[in-house]
Parts: C-alpha cells; sequence; structure tokens
C-alpha cells in the first residue's frame, strides 16, 4: 500500500471538488478548497476519524467497499477509480454501472460546433448529449428514443435508411460485448442486453459472430425524410476515462450535402 501518494491523491482530489458540484450549500466563507474531510466521509459512508488517518497517511489499508465509497463521493472517473485502488494495493472490482453523466466541457463542445452533428454516447449506447443539428438529422424524438441500439435492432425511433445500417449493427453490438465485459453489474445495460436478445434475431446472430471494431472515421449515405440523400462523414472522439464516445457527423466542403446541412443547422437554430 501506497500510504503517501493514496493521501496525496486523496487530498489533491477533495480539494478540485466544488461543493456546488454535489449538491452541498456553498458557503462563501469556507476557508477549505473544494471540499471538507466531514463532507466526504459523510458521502463516503465512512467515518472522520478514518478518512482523516488516510489523509495523513497513517490508517490501515482500506477496504474495497470504503475505496467504492471513496471514488463515489470524489466523483473519480473510471481511470483514477483503477488508481485509487492500485495505491491501495488491492485490485478494482469492475464498475458498477457505465457512466452516463456528461462532463460539462463535453457538453459546451457540441454546442461550439453550429455546422456540425455532434452526439455523445454511452458504453451502453444511450445518447447522452447532442445539439439542435443532431436533431434534425436523427429525428425530434432524439430525446424519447435515445439509445442507439433500440434504434437499429428494434425500430425505436427514427430510423433513416443507411449505406451502413449492416456495418453499424456489427459496431454496435461490439462495442456492447465490451460493455458487458466491462460493467457486469449494471443492471441498465443488463436489461437493454435481454431487450435486444429477445427482439431481435439479427441481434443474436451478431452478438455470437464476437465482432470486433475500432471507432474511427467512416462516410454513408442517409435518406433524410425532408432534406433527401445526404452523404456524411462521421468521425468519433473518445472520451476514455468515461468510456464515451463523441459522435461528429459533417459534409464534404462545397458539396450537395454541405449546404444542406447548413439549411438544417439554421433551421434548427430558429
Amino acid at each position: 500500500m501506497a500510504r503517501q501518494e493514496l493521501a496525496r491523491f486523496l487530498r489533491d482530489r477533495r480539494e478540485r471538488l466544488r461543493p456546488q458540484d454535489l449538491g452541498l450549500p456553498d458557503d462563501p466563507h469556507r476557508r477549505t478548497p473544494g471540499l471538507r474531510r466531514e463532507e466526504v466521509a459523510e458521502l463516503a459512508h465512512m467515518s472522520v476519524d478514518y478518512y482523516v488517518r488516510l489523509e495523513q497517511a497513517r490508517g490501515p489499508r482500506p477496504s474495497p467497499r470504503i475505496l467504492d465509497g471513496l471514488a463515489r463521493a470524489l466523483r473519480l472517473a473510471p481511470a483514477e477509480r483503477s488508481h485509487l485502488f492500485r495505491l491501495a494495493g488491492t485490485s478494482a472490482p469492475p464498475a458498477v454501472r457505465a457512466e452516463r453523466r456528461v462532463r460539462p466541457q463535453v457538453a459546451q463542445l457540441l454546442r461550439r460546433l453550429p455546422d456540425t452533428g455532434a452526439i455523445v454516447t454511452d458504453a451502453a449506447y444511450d445518447v447522452v448529449a447532442w445539439n439542435p443539428l443532431a436533431q434534425a438529422l436523427l429525428g425530434d424524438d432524439l430525446g424519447r428514443h435515445s439509445n442507439l441500439a433500440r434504434r437499429r435492432f428494434l425500430g425505436q425511433g427514427h430510423a433513416y435508411e443507411s449505406s451502413s445500417a449492416e456495418e453499424f449493427g456489427h459496431i454496435v453490438v461490439a462495442r456492447l460485448r465490451r460493455a458487458a465485459d466491462r460493467y457486469p453489474h449494471d443492471a441498465a445495460l443488463a436489461g437493454l442486453l435481454g431487450e435486444l436478445r429477445a427482439g431481435s434475431a439479427e441481434f443474436r446472430q451478431i452478438w455470437e459472430e464476437r465482432p470486433v471494431h475500432a471507432p474511427g472515421h467512416r462516410t454513408k449515405t442517409v435518406e433524410h425524410p425532408v432534406a433527401g440523400p445526404l452523404r456524411l462523414n462521421c468521425d468519433v472522439l473518445l472520451v476514455p476515462e468515461d468510456d464515451q464516445e463523441v459522435v461528429l457527423i459533417t459534409a464534404d466542403p462545397g458539396s450537395p450535402s454541405a449546404r444542406t446541412l447548413r439549411g438544417l443547422a439554421g433551421a434548427a437554430a430558429l
């Protein structure tokens, strides 16, 4: 157990958090940067004395239950959570569930791309953030039918004809297989996989094929119900600490599809 490193890591992450990020009252007279030790202890369901001793590098080795509580209290990303367990001299158990919150910086990125359709998907293919142009491209019901796996295999929500439909089916299954390995205790993910197995023979067949796909650049033609055929580029940016992907949807500059996208973006901004 690396007591000194663990103590420094806990202090650093505690001081980085703002009380308002955790729904705590923001006291303008507080002298402590970030959270107080007693606030972390309460959020982690542990005694204040035990937490203080950990920060002072004189506590006993914390149990996995205590470490999990600290990871939640300090809002640690998956990579930070694993690092916390390593510092405590133990292996991190699988995360309970996929991360479904979007970092504020990522959400701001979507708003700064008015001429680019942009969505953020979590490990279970829930669309957890999107911008107006993406909604114009993917359908007004994006908020109600936001899981792309359900759209692809169960026909929920708008599912436009696309030249990449078959390939996308394999991409979806490959990512869901990775998610099932990483989050074996995620009840929402297990429920989604159960729905897909029960409702789609195609999903069951692809699942047994064990496809492997890496995110990257792809070009496809989509038949939009209003704008007509669009030739679109899809590029994926990874947010590895949250196991999320940012999908950027563009068209080649100067192309008819690019002009159509600008028109859709203008209408979406009204």
